[in-house]
């Protein structure tokens, strides 16, 4: 048996090959993430007359050029948690960090832990893409919230309380009111040098035009609001409106981004035979849906619903010493925090729109608040019994 342990870095890692008891066939090494070095590499493994068992460390991107190369010529390759090879390699009193030290450590804990070693299966290419887009939106919702926050905070110089009459969630199809407003109107002072039913008529073809709902009475309030109004930024400086049209441009540029990314990922979900079982159940719609089978990805290949669970880090393990066993635990929040923030906010529509009276996961919502539970630790208990009911009927698509 042959460990080979690759300390993964940015466009290069260090290797290095041990035999059972310590003994080293090749003293640590560096190579490039390219074609030469990578088969010359290969080219050595497959020389070897043993079983050869290659482990690295799951760092983000940076390993997977080495694994798909690895793998592509027939080596097994294991991919480890970063989490339980830090608790490895702590198990020293001294501790010591350089690259050609992590190689070793890798090797070893192949060595250690031979026979627990599992090969790394290569995610459907679907899955994979899922997967990115997932990340994707998801960055690209944090730009937008910053976006929002900036769009308010100068709004609160030429228009304030104007947020209030024209909150609202994203539309579907990427348009936002707000930003819609901001950009015909801008400034409290184009709204009052016209008369009310002048603006009211405005508002009213403004609406009808970017199809809105044409609301004399909300027109009125804005108007109203802008005669009380106090802005403390002048409408005649110059980069007033230059400030507020590049802010509305940029959340709608990243509004656009969003609903593209979202029509694609739910394209490739459909795709799959588990959308329509997924999509079917409580609380998940078609945002939720794909976003949800992105983040968990194929179901085969947790072994049970409690890896799900600890893949969600919503799972409280036991602790128990001597006498005493601990009954109050939380969660590890050891696993995809991704994952947990999707699996909250279906919990909360859940509960927020009422379930059908099938639906076994709001109504163990509703026992665990009557029992006393807050409403944050009661939506948590929910989605791990979600998730549990999730692979089990997502497993059985493929049974």
């Amino acid at each position: 048996m042959i460990s080979v342990g690759i300390d993964i870095s940015k466009e290069k890692s260090t290797v290095c090959i041990l035999k059972p008891y310590g003994e080293i066939i090749s003293m640590p090494f560096e190579i490039k993430h390219a074609e030469k070095a990578l088969s010359e590499l290969t080219t050595m493994l497959l020389r070897f007359n043993e079983e050869v068992k290659v482990v690295m460390e799951a760092t983000g991107i940076y390993h997977l050029p080495v694994l798909s190369y690895l793998q592509e010529k027939g080596i097994f390759v294991a991919v480890i948690n970063p989490f339980e090879m830090k608790q490895y390699r702590n198990q020293g009193l001294r501790s010591v960090k350089t690259d050609k030290k992590d190689a070793i450590t890798i090797a070893n804990y192949g060595i250690d832990y031979w026979f627990r070693l599992r090969k790394y299966e290569v995610t459907a290419e679907i899955y994979q893409e899922l997967k990115i887009l997932g990340r994707q939106y998801s960055h690209y919702m944090c730009m937008r919230i910053e976006s929002v926050q900036s769009l308010t905070h100068l709004l609160d110089y030429t228009m304030p309380g104007i947020k209030g009459l024209l909150k609202g969630r994203q539309e579907a199809n990427g348009k936002d009111k707000l930003s819609d407003f901001v950009e015909a109107y801008w400034h409290f002072d184009n709204i009052t040098k016209m008369s009310e039913e002048n603006f009211v008529n405005s508002y009213v073809n403004w609406a009808k035009e970017k199809g809105y709902h044409q609301s004399q009475n909300k027109a009125v309030k804005i108007y109203s609001l802008a005669k009380d109004g106090i802005p403390t930024l002048s409408a005649d400086m110059e980069s007033t409106k230059m400030m507020l049209q590049q802010a509305v441009s940029v959340l709608k540029q990243v509004n656009t981004t969003l609903t593209v990314i979202l029509a694609q990922m739910k394209d490739l979900a459909k795709r799959l035979p588990e959308y329509p079982i997924v999509r079917a159940m409580g609380g998940v719609g078609d945002v939720l849906a794909p976003k949800l089978i992105a983040e968990i990805g194929d179901i085969r290949r947790f072994h049970n619903g409690k890896a799900l669970i600890a893949y969600a880090g919503i799972d409280a393990p036991p602790y128990q010493s001597g006498q005493f066993v601990g009954t109050n635990r939380k969660i590890s929040k050891r696993g995809s925090s991704t994952l947990r923030k999707i699996g909250y906010e279906t919990m909360r529509i859940l509960k927020t729109h009422r379930a059908p009276e099938d639906s076994a996961v709001y109504w163990y919502i509703l026992k665990k608040e009557a029992e006393g539970k807050a409403k944050r630790v009661a939506k948590i208990a929910g989605l791990n019994k979600f998730l549990r009911i999730y692979y089990a009927r997502v497993k059985e698509v493929y049974q």
